[in-house]
């Protein structure tokens, strides 16, 4: 296993459309592992393929002790809205906006050898399957902010010196620079 570098917005592959899984075997089993070596070093809760420069539909996630990966994710999700609360991203460090997400989701899909996976969740979890399955389909958090929270995250992207962080190892970026997510955290302890 080993710990992979995370892409910082303006790389493109965050912004492309992730290709759907289709070769299961070894290096799937690889990427995987990786992927989640990568996501509890930097204390993250969840993280997409391509926030790796993977372009492939696969994701990581382990939010309250739920934690897993899911190949290929399709959600299906609530009429109704949970409380906005504050994201973060990997790929966005230092910055936290309320996002608004759908209360309840159901994500299926497939695990690392093509069976089936179906998992229910609402709150934090249900956050995190949107956000994560946003990434797949080349959507940043930012995206959905509306209003002056929109205006003020240009504005620090803009601002910042993301060039610099890209040179530090990712263990020295999660401890200088990670971003919360509501009560949980994707970059941050919780």
């Amino acid at each position: 296993m080993a710990i992979l570098s995370i892409r910082i917005i303006g790389d493109p592959v965050l912004r492309t459309v992730a290709d759907p899984v289709t070769d299961f075997g070894p290096e799937l089993a690889k990427l995987v592992a990786d992927m989640t070596e990568t996501m509890e070093d930097v204390e993250g809760a969840g993280l997409a393929a391509p926030q790796i420069g993977v372009s492939q539909r696969v994701f990581t996630y382990r939010i309250g002790g739920v934690e897993g990966h899911i190949i290929n994710p399709v959600l299906e999700n609530s009429d109704d809205f949970q409380p906005d609360e504050v994201e973060g991203c990997l790929s966005i460090p230092g910055l936290g906006f309320p996002v608004r997400r759908f209360r309840k989701t159901k994500a299926t899909g497939v695990d690392v050898n093509g069976n089936p996976v179906s998992v229910e969740a609402e709150g934090m979890l249900a956050r995190c399957f949107q956000h994560e399955t946003d990434h797949l389909d080349g959507v940043l958090y930012t995206d959905r902010l509306e209003g002056e929270d929109r205006k003020a995250a240009l504005r620090a992207i803009r601002n910042a010196n993301y060039h610099a962080i890209t040179e530090k190892t990712t263990s020295q970026r999660a401890n200088s620079v990670g971003s919360s997510f509501g009560g949980g955290s994707f970059g941050v302890p919780e």
